[in-house]
């Protein structure tokens, strides 16, 4: 059981995290067939991060009320047919639909995914379990950019998106035996209102920082939404949000710095294959290949993890990955003027093995609450992760437009301009887990009282 739930974690982790970049060496080929803008090209990752970000919170409760396998085997499915139809999609609106169907099914998939880590797996399980899945997100963040790249070059576009096919294949398989049947026991159905005003307040600010022209509307209304949904759950007596979670210290930092790792790196990893190609020079597979050593270097780094928490603890150790990811995000931004490619590795390798660091902030997260909220705990999560991603992307992008544009005015050339607008992204970036670094060693050491179950006492780390 043990075995399989790890390997349905790595094919969910990897497979999930893979749609999240897969399609950023591709944009290229996808904007010159479909004739896109740089604006509209946000939206093909957007499609997939906003439903997936804004519906976690819903999803992770539904999950706890409805039961993981009847979940798990629904979002598999709705996430295949999502992926074929992007890759037959022939116009901007069926693509970006298609990746949005696609965002549904893993806002239900990853925290049923992420929750067997609390139900499957004994304390040294879980530790095994989140590295596995932290080190799969990473790998295929890293390698999603190359591999578009490899598909789009030789196969078509289209190719990004079947290759997710088989992997959704090998899941359904894996998942009846790995995934006991039945519903979550006490729990019931979260209310609407609470599922809509959650959604829209975290939707809603994203779509913001991507579209301009509308964007005071969308961040009043985002505003407006968030505001209802924390009077709405102080006041009732049935919560989306159990209290056990939001007045858990331990919990609310892991969400905190799940937010600031994201966005430091979301964005970037996004845009850096279009800097390859456009600056660069690079074609669709260079340009996405060179990520592939933020891979390695979380692989090779993953085995230390465990001894770095054991002497120095979890909070010790995730604030040291995140300020390596810091100062690869920096060393990368010295170096962006150069129109060389062999500068900007050792800067992806710090970047690398400082993600590799941060597993503990999920593996610590799931070990201080109870069973029966691993599902809702497991969306805040991943729900952290994932907005982040979208935030990244689209706060990143604002960045890089605004200063490449500056750039055009003042009469750059179109490369250096889009080096620029990287470069001041890189920037932000940095500052945004450099601030993760500093929250991590600020986050409360020991569990709240009450939030696990009598069995797991002995597991406190």
């Amino acid at each position: 059981m043990t075995r399989r739930t790890l390997v349905v974690l790595a094919l969910g982790a990897f497979v999930t995290t893979l749609d999240n970049t897969i399609v950023a060496a591709g944009v290229p080929s996808i904007a010159r067939d479909l004739a896109l803008d740089l604006g509209a090209l946000q939206w093909i990752a957007l499609g997939y991060m906003l439903p997936f970000a804004g519906l976690l919170l819903v999803a992770g409760t539904l999950i706890d009320r409805w039961g993981r396998r009847p979940v798990l085997v629904a979002a598999l499915l709705a996430f295949g047919l999502g992926a074929a139809a992007g890759g037959l999609a022939g116009s901007a609106w069926l693509l970006v639909a298609a990746r949005v169907l696609q965002g549904v099914a893993a806002a239900f998939l990853v925290p049923g995914l992420l929750s067997l880590l609390r139900t499957n797996l004994d304390a040294r399980g879980r530790t095994l379990g989140a590295a596995v899945w932290t080190a799969c997100l990473a790998a295929a963040l890293a390698l999603g950019p190359a591999l578009g790249g490899v598909l789009s070059a030789y196969l078509g576009w289209a190719w990004i998106f079947f290759v997710n096919l088989p992997f959704v294949a090998a899941m359904l398989v894996l998942v009846p035996g790995t995934v006991p049947p039945g519903r979550g026991a006490g729990t019931r159905a979260p209310p609407a209102s609470a599922m809509v005003l959650v959604t829209a307040s975290l939707v809603l600010p994203t779509t913001a920082l991507a579209e301009p022209r509308a964007r005071l509307p969308l961040l009043a209304a985002g505003a407006v939404c968030g505001v209802a949904f924390l009077v709405r759950e102080r006041r009732a007596a049935e919560r989306l949000l159990p209290a056990a979670l939001t007045g858990n210290r331990v919990f609310l930092g892991s969400l905190a710095l799940q937010l600031l790792w994201g966005l430091g790196i979301s964005g970037i990893f996004f845009f850096t294959p279009l800097l390859h190609q456009e600056f660069l020079g690079l074609g669709p597979v260079g340009a996405g290949l060179p990520l592939a050593g933020v891979a390695v270097a979380v692989v090779a780094a993953t085995p230390l993890v465990p001894v770095a928490v054991a002497r120095h603890g979890p909070h010790r150790t995730v604030a040291a990955g995140l300020a390596v990811v810091g100062a690869g995000l920096l060393a990368l931004a010295a170096v962006n003027h150069v129109p060389e490619l062999w500068p900007r590795l050792p800067g992806m390798v710090l970047i690398g093995a400082g993600s590799a660091f941060t597993v503990p902030m999920t593996s610590h997260a799931l070990e201080v609450v109870a069973e029966r909220h691993s599902g809702t705990a497991s969306g805040l999560l991943t729900a952290a992760r994932e907005l982040s991603s979208a935030l990244g992307v689209a706060l990143i992008g604002a960045v890089l437009t605004a200063v490449r544009a500056a750039g055009l005015e003042a009469g750059a050339p179109a490369g250096a301009a889009l080096a620029g607008g990287y470069t001041a992204g890189l920037l932000a970036a940095a500052g945004l887990t450099f601030a993760g670094a500093l929250l991590a060693v600020r986050v409360p050491q020991r569990r709240s009282a009450g939030t696990s179950s009598p069995r797991d006492k002995r597991a406190v780390p």
